[in-house]
């Protein structure tokens, strides 16, 4: 698989991996994908990413970064943080197939 560039930033690391959970199944019956993304990437960015790997136009992409959470972990102050997510909903025919 080649690489393409877009902006500076590989499309490959702009899309870490598709996010498997009962929400993102529920998602998929409307035809909506959901994937982790790097925590630096933009709509822009995840839309070439869409169209470069699986050949499908996205009609729209929501996203959302992830919370931080304060932690104390063996007496010592720390962050927790969860990953960026990226939901993109597709048209009515298309699909992305996952191996």
């Amino acid at each position: 698989m080649t690489t393409k560039i877009y902006n500076n930033k590989s499309l490959t690391v702009i899309l870490k991996r598709p996010r498997v959970t009962e929400k993102a199944a529920i998602l998929v019956e409307k035809n909506a994908y959901t994937f982790e993304v790097a925590p630096t990437a933009t709509k822009p960015e995840v839309k070439a990413a869409i169209i470069a790997m699986y050949k499908v136009t996205p009609v729209q992409i929501n996203m959302t970064a992830g919370t931080r959470k304060n932690i104390v972990r063996r007496g010592k102050a720390g962050v927790k943080t969860t990953s960026k997510k990226a939901v993109v909903h597709l048209k009515k025919g298309d699909k992305i197939e996952f191996i």
